[in-house]
């Protein structure tokens, strides 16, 4: 009877730790074009007129969308200090 009680503690505890695991996959921020693709699939659900279904998808497309600003590199850390001699240096 101790086993069996013993097997189904293990087997309980091997299953909530792997539900616990964290493998979900990690969030993050949409990017410009997901979010502009986003608000017209928002507008194509919304049931509006033909007007103003057309007015607010104008308005959606003439709002310009943001190029990406910042894309990473593989340069690595880069100083920003100006590195200028000193007068002991110099002379």
């Amino acid at each position: 009877m101790n086993r069996l009680l013993a097997l189904a503690m293990l087997l309980s505890v091997a299953v909530l730790s792997g539900c616990a695991a964290g493998n979900h996959p990690e969030l993050r921020p949409y990017t410009a074009e997901e979010t502009h693709q986003l608000a017209l699939e928002d507008l194509n659900r919304r049931g509006l007129s033909y007007d103003d279904y057309q007015a607010r998808k104008n308005q959606l497309m003439a709002q310009p969308q943001m190029q990406q600003a910042h894309e990473f590199d593989n340069r690595g850390e880069v100083n920003a200090q100006v590195n200028t001699p000193s007068k002991a240096r110099q002379g």
